[in-house]
């Protein structure tokens, strides 16, 4: 628990924030083109490249991973992470926010929601195998 009160988990939210702002504004942009089902899913492999990059540069510097097996890594931890953002947004775009009476916004919310689900997850997987730290 105390992990999530380090410095590293802090620039991680940080990093991750503008890396979900990247994937949520893109789902706007990707949606003029494809449905939104699509539109999730290319978003978020735009903010997982992102997230990808700012993680490297500025969270887990200190990796034993050769940046290439890092990067097989993190797509792999992010496959379970987009399941669960397609799951939660698809759920709360297509029936539970209907069923609340909420149409306006009611797939930004959904995309939002989807988003922030796997932050603690992600921190933890991240940090243990895909950016695994060099033995001090």
């Amino acid at each position: 628990m105390r992990i999530f009160f380090s410095r590293q988990f802090i620039v991680f939210i940080l990093t991750g924030g503008f890396a979900a702002a990247v994937n949520f504004g893109s789902r706007f942009f990707y949606n003029t083109f494809v449905a939104f089902p699509m539109a999730v899913t290319l978003a978020y492999l735009t903010g997982m490249v992102t997230a990808f990059i700012l993680a490297k540069l500025f969270v887990f510097q200190s990796s034993s991973h050769s940046t290439a097996k890092s990067a097989a890594l993190f797509a792999m931890v992010n496959v379970f992470a987009f399941a669960q953002t397609w799951v939660v947004s698809m759920v709360l775009a297509y029936h539970l926010l209907p069923a609340m009476g909420i149409h306006e916004f009611d797939k930004a919310i959904a995309s939002a929601v989807g988003i922030a689900i796997p932050v603690f997850t992600s921190f933890i997987a991240h940090k243990y195998i895909t950016f695994r730290e060099v033995a001090s």
